[in-house]
């Protein structure tokens, strides 16, 4: 079920180009006989990035969409949606918001200006620069629905936003006579993945398996120090005597720092961001799901490593493995073998139309099967977190597998079954994968195995 190298939109001519269908949005405006969307956000909110494509500043800006029921100032009673954006980033919102919706080839030039994939028309709006985002939005709320029935009969129109809206530009909103609603239809829409989209993710995800490659040949090419000094030990503490010296590499001692700058550098040479997303565990730090902490690696322990980049349209990739240089095959082996079975199990559920708590049902009930308590609380020994959730313009987003719904096309995912002991470390196996009409795709595959290898064909992952 999985997928080749080859990537529909990865030829000579680029990427597919990113565009957000505004229709779903449309849509539920007027199943909820509202007036207006409207949602406010700076470049780190991920529901602007995604409804705009626009990467702007850093400090708030708002989009709106109304349906064609009221008629504006200049009498046209299109679906529109404007974007209000700070002057000096005018020329960027009209290129990644107007341009890049444009309908593609074919449409006269007579047209062009009009025309959008979705029959939404943008524009872009840096009047009254100086007020807040929601004062401007409040305006131009008033201007798109000037003439439509709620304002027309002198009711306060009822604008819908996401349940994320910031608390001022909310105020700002209901001071000039809004009421709000909040929507899920931002949500429901970023859940089902475009091609385009998809595209983005493998991209993303090839990074973080590249990154990964880096990792596990350090690890492979790392040495086992018979001595070692009380300042490698952790400074001499007690609860340390009895632990191996840490691994060396280079000739100095291996730690998580040293494995996530490698692993960074990578990154960085394939045109994505760690985003401080680039975790490692060693030994009991590996039972931390978000270890970015700087410790020892040695012999016998598991080291997670958890990669997850963001590129440069905002999407990110998810990948983790586990290792251990010189195991005894004790816990560790135990461990790495019930979650290879949990990952396989959950694979074997996924398919459009199956509950997406099913697939975490699975996993859980083979961990079980394999002595591991399924339902863990945090901090204690067995598996503490859920299999998976969906991955796009936000490293967490819907749909998880342990909450309701069903899995559908275009749904991009995460399955990640694990254990963890806080006193001996963790065991997690991560892919990204889309499900698909027939089954599902991995989108960037990695070996498995608890054991290191320096892979020949690193460079080509």
């Amino acid at each position: 079920m999985s997928g080749g190298d080859a990537a529909p939109g990865d030829g000579e001519g680029g990427p597919r180009p990113l565009r957000t269908d505004l229709r779903p949005v449309v849509e539920a405006v007027r199943e909820a006989d509202a007036a207006a969307f409207v949602a406010v956000g700076d470049r780190s909110d991920d529901d602007l990035r995604y409804l705009t494509r626009f990467s702007g500043p850093d400090r708030p800006y708002a989009l709106v969409v109304a349906p064609s029921g009221g008629t504006t100032s200049d009498g046209d009673a299109r679906d529109r949606a404007v974007l209000c954006a700070p002057a000096l980033f005018c020329e960027q919102a009209e290129r990644e918001f107007v341009a890049g919706a444009r309908a593609p080839g074919g449409v006269a030039a007579a047209d062009a200006e009009e025309r959008f994939h979705d029959g939404v028309a943008r524009e872009v709006r840096t009047e009254a620069v100086g007020g807040h985002a929601g004062e401007r939005a409040a305006a131009v709320v008033e201007d798109l629905v000037d003439g439509a029935g709620a304002a027309a009969e002198g009711a306060d129109p009822t604008v819908l936003a996401p349940a994320s809206i910031p608390h001022d530009a909310a105020v700002y909103l209901e001071r000039a006579g809004v009421d709000l609603a909040s929507t899920d239809a931002v949500a429901d829409a970023r859940a089902r993945k475009t091609p385009a989209e998809v595209d983005r993710l493998r991209r993303v995800q090839r990074a973080a398996v590249a990154g990964m490659a880096r990792a596990e040949a350090v690890l492979a090419e790392s040495e086992v120090d018979g001595g070692g000094s009380d300042s490698d030990r952790g400074g001499g503490e007690e609860a340390e005597t009895d632990r191996r010296p840490p691994l060396r590499w280079k000739g100095e001692p291996l730690t998580t720092e040293r494995l996530r700058r490698e692993v960074n550098a990578v990154l960085a040479a394939r045109g994505v961001r760690d985003a401080g997303n680039t975790v490692i565990g060693a030994g009991p730090s590996a039972a931390d799901l978000h270890c970015v902490g700087d410790d020892p690696i040695r012999p016998g322990e598991t080291v997670l490593l958890d990669v997850s980049p963001r590129g440069p349209d905002g999407y990110y990739g998810d990948v983790t493995r586990t290792f251990v240089v010189d195991g005894d095959g004790g816990w560790e082996r135990r461990a790495y073998v019930a979650v290879e079975a949990a990952r396989a199990a959950a694979l074997d559920e996924i398919e459009p139309g199956v509950p997406a708590k099913t697939v975490h049902g699975e996993a859980a009930a083979e961990l079980a099967a394999y002595g591991f308590d399924p339902n863990a609380g945090e901090g204690e020994a067995g598996f503490t977190h859920g299999t998976g959730h969906g991955v796009g313009v936000s490293l967490h987003e819907g749909p998880s597998l342990s909450g309701a719904g069903e899995l559908r096309p275009g749904h991009a995912v995460t399955v990640e079954p694990g254990v963890y002991d806080p006193d001996i470390g963790g065991v997690r196996l991560e892919d990204l994968i889309v499900v698909t009409d027939d089954g599902y795709e991995i989108l960037a595959e990695y070996p498995f195995g608890i054991v290191p290898e320096e892979r020949s064909d690193a460079d080509d992952v």
